[in-house]
Parts: structure tokens; C-alpha cells; sequence
């Protein structure tokens, strides 16, 4: 994959400790529209599992993994849709 895929996975990986981490670079599904860029990696789904999210509501959640990718959202990444579970949630 590309450099922002790459910190976005390892940001998550070293920030949740994941047991399931799946990244898709959603950018093709976007091009021509606000925020896309020529190269992709500017729109991702993220679907993230881990202990650090047992007893957080989804908003919590969701502002723990923005903190984490302060900097790709800041910047590069445009859209960030987030599923954030605690294990044995679905």
C-alpha cells in the first residue's frame, strides 16, 4: 500500500494494540470529488478492534482514533469512516 496507509497502520497498531485491524483505501470511489487527490489515499474505511475501546461510547472512540491520526487528518486524509469495537462486539 502507500505512505498514509502505512501510518495509519502503524499509528493504530502502536496507539490500540488491535486484535482486528482492517484498512481500505476507499479514494477510487471518490475521484473527481472534494478532497480526492490524483494519487488516492485521501478517503479510508477503518474498522479497528481492541481492548483500549471496552466501556468507551462510539464518540470517545471515534476522538481516540482521530487523536491518534492527528496529523493524516490534518492533511492527506480527507474522509475517515470508522467502525471502532471493543472485542467481542460487532
Amino acid at each position: 500500500m502507500g505512505a498514509i496507509f502505512d501510518a495509519i497502520h502503524h499509528k493504530l497498531t502502536d496507539a490500540f494494540a488491535p486484535t482486528r485491524l482492517e484498512i481500505e483505501d476507499d479514494s477510487s470511489r471518490h475521484a473527481g470529488h472534494a478532497g480526492a487527490r490524483p494519487g488516492g489515499e485521501s478517503h479510508f474505511n477503518v474498522l479497528i478492534e481492541a481492548e483500549a475501546f471496552v466501556g468507551a461510547s462510539k464518540v470517545a472512540r471515534q476522538r481516540m482514533i482521530y487523536r491518534a491520526l492527528s496529523e493524516e487528518m490534518a492533511g492527506p486524509v480527507h474522509a475517515l469512516t470508522l467502525k471502532a469495537l471493543a472485542p467481542g462486539e460487532s
